[in-house]
């Protein structure tokens, strides 16, 4: 097979704004990214394992183009600074650890600093879905049948049967191909649409060839590294270490705070009013988006803030018919926006994988993600997660400040 990955700005765009922030505040943090598969009835072959193998390797060996860095330099958040160690970086094939002993055949570990790990999640799950659908499958007829489900969908906010507002294509980490991915970003530039908006892309190689906003700003690894990393914190105050983080790095630029990493209601008892007043909106990616859009909307309309000049991103598991109908509840009461992945990157009549790599331990210790819904954390050791969610609860059986979630 071909390389995969052919650029270093094959990446989701959080991944340089976390990037930039880790470099200037946590460039000594170490962390361990482990990757699942959660289709139980997917199985990789050690030929597979192998390509994979092979990818990450030739993705190993790229490094940044002057070209690529001026047009970072470029990003009205992203420092000089940064830049300058970029030009340096180079990803290391000797912090992965790949394998076959998981029910799925395939097992992948990263470990080092949290400066390199972090920048190897979104290649290595790209290069995973690649192999696996070129290998497992007639490949060309999944293509044929991505294409024609992408031009049902582009026909359908064409014709005007679903209206989106503002939207933009998330799907890298899950996408079909590189190549469909580039079919899905070129396809829906250059149609216009009577009440949808095309905004940009997560994937920074596609924005920058096409012209088109990189779009992303945290992840919860940044919340549960920043917030749980150190040894000294209280892990339910973690969404108040990594949002004063974020705005020591960023001050009122590219700030849209991920609510759910340790619940969305511990979050709210930290996105007091000056958090809330300098992040220009808020994304959701667990739980019910109606019941979470409201309590948002409560919460802002609490603190006196207007919800109609903060921006809501919604980005869990959507498609065009939900989020039509979400922007059709909301759109008279806030912002709303949307980040769509695997609808766009990997729609075709086969299931796509349902893939994550997650942190798994910072600076030696376990780190937990605690969301809005069951089933989307990842941790080694349970007894971790259950001092977290003490930890959480005590916090919220005990608080002082916000009545928000109480009227």
């Amino acid at each position: 097979m071909k390389p995969i990955i052919t650029s270093l700005l094959e990446t989701d765009a959080y991944k340089f704004s976390m990037g930039q922030a880790i470099y200037h505040q946590f460039s000594d943090y170490k962390t361990t990214w482990t990757f699942k598969c959660r289709n139980e009835d997917v199985h990789f072959t050690p030929e597979m394992v192998e390509e994979i193998k092979r990818q990450i390797g030739m993705y190993c060996n790229l490094r940044f183009s002057e070209e690529e860095l001026e047009y970072l330099d470029r990003i009205k958040w992203i420092k000089g600074s940064y830049c300058d160690f970029l030009r340096l970086w180079e990803p290391r094939y000797e912090d992965f650890t790949i394998g076959t002993d998981s029910p799925c055949g395939l097992t992948i570990e990263t470990r080092g600093t949290w400066l390199n790990t972090s920048m190897y999640e979104i290649p290595t799950l790209a290069i995973v879905n690649e192999v696996y659908f070129r290998m497992a499958y007639d490949y060309y007829e999944l293509l044929d049948s991505f294409r024609e489900r992408l031009d049902e969908k582009i026909e359908k906010i064409e014709n005007g049967e679903y209206n989106l507002g503002a939207f933009s294509e998330f799907g890298l980490r899950r996408r079909l191909s590189g190549e469909a991915q580039e079919l899905a970003v070129m396809k829906l530039k250059e149609h216009t649409y009577p009440d949808s908006r095309f905004v940009g892309t997560s994937n920074v190689f596609l924005a920058k060839k096409y012209g088109i906003t990189p779009v992303g700003t945290m992840a919860h690894e940044w919340l549960m590294c920043v917030g749980q990393g150190n040894h000294k914190h209280n892990p339910a105050y973690s969404n108040w270490y990594s949002l004063d983080a974020w705005v020591r790095e960023y001050g009122v630029l590219n700030g849209t705070a991920l609510t759910d990493a340790i619940t969305t209601d511990c979050f709210l008892e930290d996105f007091q009013l000056t958090f809330a007043t300098l992040f220009s909106g808020v994304r959701h990616d667990s739980g019910d988006p109606y019941e979470w859009g409201d309590k948002m909307i409560r919460h802002y309309e609490y603190l006196d803030i207007d919800p109609k000049k903060k921006t809501l991103l919604f980005s869990d598991s959507l498609n065009f018919e939900k989020a039509d109908q979400i922007r059709e509840y909301f759109k008279d009461r806030a912002n709303v926006a949307f980040g769509i992945g695997t609808y766009i990157s990997n729609d075709t009549h086969v299931p796509a994988l349902n893939i994550v790599m997650k942190t798994t331990a910072c600076n030696g210790m376990d780190v937990a993600k605690i969301s809005d819904v069951e089933g989307k954390g990842m941790c080694k050791n349970p007894a971790y997660v259950d001092y977290l969610k003490r930890c959480i609860n005590w916090r919220m059986e005990n608080h002082t400040g916000n009545n928000s979630l109480r009227v």
